[in-house]
């Protein structure tokens, strides 16, 4: 087995529901979240995921937490 092309286990998120409604949602609760932080495209989860962890200072499992937590 070779490493190429290996990259580190990326915790499962799909974002479900009107994500314009969760945008609100999380802006509130955590007031330092832009539009930017919260922009998401198809296909785009962990990018989103490393924006939203990179501005609240959390891991990427803490982030994936706080983001299923909020769409429920």
């Amino acid at each position: 087995m070779t490493t190429e092309n290996v990259t580190p286990a990326v915790v499962p998120f799909k974002v479900k529901g009107d994500w314009s409604i969760q945008i609100e949602k999380l802006k509130v609760k955590f007031p330092s979240l832009t539009n930017d932080d919260l922009k998401f495209a198809t296909g785009k989860e962990a990018e989103l995921l490393e924006k939203v962890g990179k501005r609240l200072n959390k891991s990427l499992e803490e982030t994936t937490a706080i983001l299923e937590k909020e769409m429920h």
